[in-house]
């Protein structure tokens, strides 16, 4: 498909979402009521409002903006014997997206996608039925309107076996999954899979406050990364230098101000007898854990070396943050903490494809191929020789 066309198509969608946003919310309205037991996260997840439609429209019109991610030379040749060879990028072919909860998905997952020239099929959970076949209805409207054909991007309606099932057998001609969901869901993926999976895995980030610190700049971050609890860049543990001056003081000034926000405080002993307002939990199990709940892990640590030891052995891979004053301290944590975004005095909230201005994404990959973080339409795309002779043969 041309770029100008893609870019209408695009376009087209939002003017639809911007047309018929009571009838989205609407839809959504249904899916949510008919799960009226879900938890936070999940409501939060599933609820789509005027604010999240601006979203989805905002994110449409910043893709159609970018340049098309295909048919870029990426290196050309010529040899000496005439033989021209350029290696270009290319679509996937299908991508298959599963995830749960999330409709703005089913716009800003598929926009990117589609974008970079892949068609999409889209399988969400049941508790986003309606408004994931309403915005999916949105979509085939905007391509039969300029012309195309509606099997660009469609929406499965299928079980946990069926598409279990489609994963084994790639019945649809599948190119590359990107599971969006659970570990178990995505260790079946990538148990089961025979084409390539892009993770887009859990969160469970660490903010690491240094010795040498503006101590109010660490808790307005601390609170700022726990703002949403259902995101994935939401921050879950916080390490704290056990030499930091006033450590007791300071260590109570961030749990009453996280307990303010309605946020539940857990740490182990050490961090108890500082503080006892503090949840006691010394089951080092829980370093592991993706809360997506209001709750935070507090812990001392020796110092940097200690900090980068635990991230890279209990985190997602997905986000890390060091707060300090010191530019040395800060460019050796963000070298040596193995994740797929490093911050320096910044939230961990700043993850996310519109943040960083690749617009739109359709996952944020904590993997290290292909590609690592937010994935927008430059980079779902692989690539191609393409060799142009005139009768060469190779001797």
């Amino acid at each position: 498909m041309k770029s100008a066309k893609k870019n209408s198509v695009l376009s087209t969608l939002a003017e639809l979402l911007k047309q018929r946003g009571d009838e989205i919310i609407h839809a959504n309205a249904t899916d949510m009521d008919a799960f009226p037991d879900m938890d936070a996260s999940m409501r939060d997840r599933l609820k789509v409002d005027g604010k999240k439609i601006d979203a989805m429209i905002r994110s449409l019109e910043e893709v159609a903006a970018q340049a098309d991610p295909e048919g870029k030379v990426l290196y050309e040749h010529t040899r000496e014997d005439g033989l021209h060879i350029e290696n270009r990028t290319v679509p996937f072919g299908t991508i298959l997206i599963i995830y749960e909860s999330r409709p703005d998905v089913t716009i800003e997952a598929a926009a990117t996608a589609f974008k970079a020239g892949n068609r999409i099929l889209l399988k969400g959970g049941k508790e986003a039925f309606h408004s994931n076949t309403l915005l999916t209805r949105l979509w085939q409207e905007a391509l039969t309107v300029n012309g195309e054909e509606i099997d660009w991007v469609a929406y499965l309606n299928l079980t946990r076996e069926e598409t279990q099932q489609l994963i084994r057998e790639n019945s649809r001609g599948v190119d590359l999954i990107i599971p969006r969901g659970g570990e178990g869901l995505i260790h079946f993926v990538q148990e089961h899979a025979s084409v390539p999976v892009i993770v887009s895995g859990r969160g469970n980030n660490f903010l690491y406050i240094d010795e040498d610190v503006d101590f109010e700049m660490a808790i307005r971050l601390v609170i700022n990364g726990k703002k949403r609890v259902s995101v994935c860049n939401a921050i879950d543990k916080v390490l704290i230098h056990k030499d930091l001056t006033q450590l007791q003081e300071k260590v109570g000034q961030l749990v009453t101000a996280l307990q303010e926000k309605g946020i539940e405080v857990w740490g182990n002993r050490e961090i108890v007898s500082l503080c006892n307002k503090v949840r006691e939990e010394n089951n080092a199990a829980t370093l592991y854990e993706e809360y997506l709940a209001p709750k935070i892990y507090l812990t001392l640590v020796s110092g940097l070396t200690e900090a980068v030891e635990m991230i890279n052995r209990y985190s997602g891979g997905h986000t890390a943050v060091i707060v300090t004053l010191n530019r040395e301290k800060a460019d050796r944590f963000m070298q040596e903490a193995d994740c797929a975004a490093v911050y320096h005095n910044a939230s961990s909230r700043f993850t996310d494809g519109g943040q960083f201005g690749v617009g739109a994404e359709i996952a944020i990959s904590t993997q290290k191929l292909h590609f690592r973080g937010p994935l927008g339409a430059q980079e779902l795309v692989t690539n191609k020789w393409f060799v142009y002779g005139e009768g060469q043969i190779r001797e």
